[in-house]
């Protein structure tokens, strides 16, 4: 499916020609650094942005950047720079409904005070790394 969404202040806008509508919610240190809490995030490409010179990348890594909203500090994607992959948090798409919970990665590392309702895979860190190695998702 195709989808829009925007940062908080708007600033920063995105169309994405190919969105999953599965979302999966990393519990690793760095997200809940960032977030605040976990980082709830669809797979998306052929994405375009308009307001490019408002976002920020964060190298977090050597393969991966972390985006966000220079203006408004919105938490835009987290970007795997080969092979170019973006997840984009949920919160920022114009409708947000059209997702559901698919997965939870790095459950070994999720804090005890809140867990997620419902039947879904839930890997720990490595098991999660494990199945990148195996070509699985």
């Amino acid at each position: 499916m195709s989808a829009t969404g925007k940062c908080l202040c708007g600033a920063v806008t995105f169309a994405a020609e190919n969105v999953d509508a599965h979302v999966h919610a990393c519990h690793c240190s760095m997200c809940r650094g960032w977030t605040g809490g976990p980082m709830l995030a669809a797979t998306v490409s052929g994405i375009t942005f308009t307001g490019d010179e408002h976002i920020k990348r964060y190298a977090s890594s050597d393969w991966a950047e972390r985006g966000f909203c220079a203006e408004c500090g919105s938490n835009l994607f987290y970007h795997l720079k080969d092979p170019g992959m973006y997840m984009m948090a949920t919160g920022l798409f114009d409708d947000a409904g059209q997702f559901s919970l698919a997965g939870e990665i790095y459950v070994d590392e999720k804090p005890a005070g809140y867990d997620f309702a419902g039947e879904h895979p839930r890997l720990t860190g490595e098991e999660f790394l494990a199945s990148l190695n195996q070509g699985g998702n």
